[in-house]
């Protein structure tokens, strides 16, 4: 009797704690709080994206940098004050991070519709996926439950965001310390099929490198000079920029990787076999990004008592 009042106990502490490790997030967590959420966030999405189509890349971006600093809690989004400094000027964000507007704008239609309800850290996770989907990439089911921090990080943020100089064991370093395998790693790098970059963080490459392919490090010249237009934009995928694909493996096995850390990837390394499918079979690519993205999702979230849920995304209560 002892034995199996033993072994009950061992399965109710090992569920616990499954429940805490994947912090208890659920996909129907707002079913009966807050029916319309998904619906809201995706109506805003769909007229942001339609309105400009980076959007779905910057609104992808933010949640990636919100989660690996603190893990998934909207801790990003806080404004700096007098008294508080958040992430928002951190180098890999300063200038750089954008979309806050679009998630104010689903936080003021989701406040309407259920009030105190739903976090800005759910939003942003349902944002990015629906932001992904409307330029065509694939959809998941987003668990939800998650709770907003009242505090931030620049000093994380600086340190816990891989750069575009990394090197491909920098990269792996930088996933697998966050519970990614280098498979993971190389489906979220994908995430560069869509959105823009600023000339200064790929100048070093059309310039100075040798794995490059010469006509397309030529083009990228003309609007990035050696010197000046820190700030002129080029799209990181040279094909299709505002369309969801696996264009930005074909472009690496060609030499058309726009980041260091892009070309990385398939440069004689551990990845390079991976690249290749991913090449060619955009299927298998969108699978492994989706069940990715749910796992970065699932990084810390605060959930149950922990945290709070903001009225206003940009400060805490």
């Amino acid at each position: 009797m002892a034995v199996h009042s033993n072994r009950a106990l061992l399965l109710a502490l090992l569920s616990l704690l499954l429940c805490s490790v994947h912090g208890q997030l659920s996909n129907n967590f707002y079913k009966k709080t807050c029916p319309n959420v998904q619906s809201i966030v995706r109506s805003v999405m769909t007229q942001a994206v339609a309105k400009e189509p980076r959007m779905g890349a910057s609104i992808l971006r933010l949640f990636f940098h919100d989660c690996f600093v603190q893990g998934c809690d909207a801790s990003i989004l806080l404004d700096d004050t007098a008294t508080f400094t958040g992430e928002k000027n951190a180098g890999p964000n300063a200038n750089s991070v954008r979309g806050f507007e679009v998630i104010d704008t689903i936080k003021t239609q989701v406040e309407a519709s259920c009030n105190a309800t739903v976090s800005c850290a759910d939003i942003v996770a349902l944002a990015a996926r629906d932001g992904v989907n409307l330029l065509g990439g694939p959809t998941w089911n987003v668990p939800l439950g998650r709770r907003d921090a009242k505090t931030a990080s620049q000093s994380a943020a600086n340190a816990n965001l891989p750069g575009p100089d990394s090197s491909l064991a920098n990269l792996i370093s930088v996933f697998g310390s966050k519970g990614f395998t280098a498979r993971e790693m190389t489906a979220l790098s994908g995430a560069h099929t869509i959105g823009q970059t600023r000339c200064q963080l790929f100048r070093n490459r059309i310039f100075n490198e040798a794995n490059i392919n010469s006509s397309f490090a030529t083009m990228r010249q003309q609007t990035c000079p050696q010197t000046g237009g820190d700030n002129n934009v080029a799209p990181i995928d040279v094909q299709s920029p505002t369309t969801f694909d696996n264009a930005y493996y074909v472009n690496l096995v060609n030499k058309k990787g726009l980041f260091h850390s892009d070309q990385e990837l398939f440069n004689g390394g551990s990845q390079d076999k991976l690249v290749q499918r991913y090449s060619k079979d955009a299927n298998l690519f969108a699978n492994d990004f989706a069940k990715a993205m749910v796992k970065m999702g699932n990084l810390s979230p605060l959930t149950g008592n922990n945290g709070e849920i903001r009225l206003n995304c940009r400060k805490v209560n």
